[in-house]
């Protein structure tokens, strides 16, 4: 196998976690990987794997991991985070958006209610720019204002700092993991699952492990499905991995871990999602459906008149109702508080517990 060292239990801090990953995901999360510029973090991804053992394979928005035997089992997490990109001179618009071609310029309009959102949780911070492909580092800046440009329909970040940029430049939020007594801080979204699935090759996996590129973008599942046409076999039972939004953390903690029966986009596997249940039995993990919980709050909002939650839209839900068959799975996900800002939050134990049952589901010993 690899020549990584495999630390024992009593290497372990208080967290609970093994330090090769904690030192892993630090180092994954220092690394740049703006929605539509990820290029530079999946050479960063592809290190860490070979240097573990994995074959490694790049395609267009995918990058292929993969053991011995890889059919076993299958695990997908996408590697994109949020950021911003240079569109002009000293010009800077959110880039999931202009990534997604979601702004009013194609007649797709993104909400106002949405960008009140994003300006509430990235009004201010540090940024630094990066080169897409070689990930080299381009200077750093600060947040200081941002605006909804009416005739565009699109944010607009004032940064100080990079006005020498040129449009295209990707620009990243400066992070850096922080470990409380109860949960991992950062921006965590997906960097997270990313770094538990290079973990198990670590740990010798040999099945398959997919890294996709644009989910926040909304446009993953298709360089994922893409593969699978190219290279599936007839059953391809999927794990989707991410993190999963709760409004607060003492509700995060209320589960170890978050499954789905479906999303909005389609039922899943049902065998496949039962099989985690199982598992999670057995190791005495705690998890909750989230779509039940949001159709339990659904049912109290719809009694007070107000409209509804949507059931949410995965990766896994997209790429079953597009797949006519040949992609079917289920997902698996660690709930989190402060979704998509520096600030996520993990619960210690659900990422104990998300590591637990990857290591059983892959029949190594955690």
């Amino acid at each position: 196998m690899s020549s990584v060292h495999h630390k024992s239990h009593s290497d372990n801090h208080h967290h609970g976690l093994p330090d090769s990953f904690i030192h892993l995901l630090n180092s994954l999360l220092r690394n740049p990987s703006v929605v539509g510029a990820e290029h530079s973090f999946f050479r960063v991804l592809q290190r860490e794997l070979e240097e573990r053992g994995a074959k490694v394979t790049w395609y267009e928005g995918v990058l292929v991991a993969q053991g011995n035997d890889p059919h076993s089992i299958m695990f997908s997490a996408h590697i994109d985070r949020h950021g911003l990109v240079c569109t002009g001179p000293n010009e800077f618009q959110y880039a999931a958006f202009v990534s997604g071609a979601r702004s009013d310029l194609l007649g797709n309009s993104v909400s106002e209610q949405l960008m009140k959102k994003i300006v509430e949780r990235f009004s201010q911070g540090a940024v630094y720019a990066y080169e897409p492909w070689s990930g080299a580092y381009r200077g750093q800046g600060e947040i200081t204002g941002t605006y909804i440009c009416e005739h565009r329909n699109n944010l607009i970040f004032e940064v100080a700092g990079l006005e020498h940029l040129v449009a295209g430049t990707p620009v990243a939020f400066l992070d850096k993991l922080k470990i409380t007594d109860s949960a991992l801080v950062g921006q965590l979204d997906n960097v997270l699952t990313a770094a538990a699935l290079v973990y198990l090759f670590e740990r010798g996996f040999q099945g398959t492990a997919f890294f996709t590129a644009q989910e926040e973008a909304g446009k993953s599942w298709r360089y994922l499905l893409e593969w699978f046409r190219r290279f599936g076999g007839s059953t391809n039972q999927l794990i989707v991995v991410d993190t999963s939004p709760y409004p607060d953390f003492a509700t995060a903690q209320l589960q170890h871990l978050v499954l789905r029966n479906k999303d909005a986009n389609a039922p899943f596997n049902q065998a496949l999602t039962k099989k985690l249940v199982k598992v999670c039995k057995k190791h005495k993990l705690q998890v909750q459906f989230k779509d039940e919980y949001v159709e339990s709050i659904n049912e109290q909002r719809i009694a007070r008149g107000e409209e509804p939650a949507s059931l949410g839209s995965t990766e896994m839900g997209r790429i079953i109702a597009a797949s006519n068959g040949l992609v079917d799975g289920t997902t698996l996900q660690i709930p989190t508080s402060g979704y998509h800002t520096m600030e996520e939050s993990a619960p210690l134990e659900s990422v104990h517990a998300f590591l637990t049952l990857l290591m059983a589901l892959s029949n190594l010993k955690f």
